[in-house]
């Protein structure tokens, strides 16, 4: 099964809250934390890998925190996914790594990899501003689903 780290969800979360408050400036790893129950010692060590993938800024101070380093729309899923854990890769070996027994005789490596490879440009394609498009603020209510008109066509009762 293919599955994202915790350190991987918890960026893409930060950075989707991030993206969606744009406009309130800085916000801090505890705000975070708090926000979303995500444990503070882990929340700070993966927002410090996205300050070093330079995908955040961190701001010092008393209104200090986070902030992303450039517009949303310019930063993609794969990016967010790679700061935090590396490359996404789906089998033991790679194009650089062939440390496997099997790497000779390997007869599904290459398929792998073209689905690894679809992988990463579906979450290449993905902006965090298009993860974040349709998040409400955290104190705004959730947004509801537009009512849609249905007609209903009632058997007749033929006394079966």
């Amino acid at each position: 099964m293919l599955r994202l780290s915790k350190k991987a969800d918890y960026a893409l979360l930060a950075m989707r809250h991030l993206a969606a408050h744009s406009d309130r400036g800085a916000v801090s790893a505890r705000e975070l934390a708090e926000t979303y129950d995500l444990p503070p010692e882990l929340l700070a060590k993966v927002l410090q890998k996205l300050v070093r993938g330079q995908l955040l800024t961190s701001i010092q101070g008393i209104r200090g925190g986070y902030g992303l380093a450039r517009p949303a729309a310019s930063i993609s899923v794969a990016d967010v996914i790679t700061a935090v854990d590396g490359p996404l890769t789906v089998t033991a070996c790679s194009e650089t790594n062939h440390n496997c027994d099997q790497y000779s005789k390997c007869n599904i490596r290459d398929p792998l990899w073209h689905i690894k490879d679809r992988i990463v440009s579906a979450l290449a394609a993905t902006s965090i501003a298009g993860l974040a498009s349709d998040l409400a603020p955290a104190t705004l209510a959730p947004k509801r689903a537009a009512a849609i008109p249905v007609s209903v066509q009632r058997k007749h009762d033929h006394g079966y």
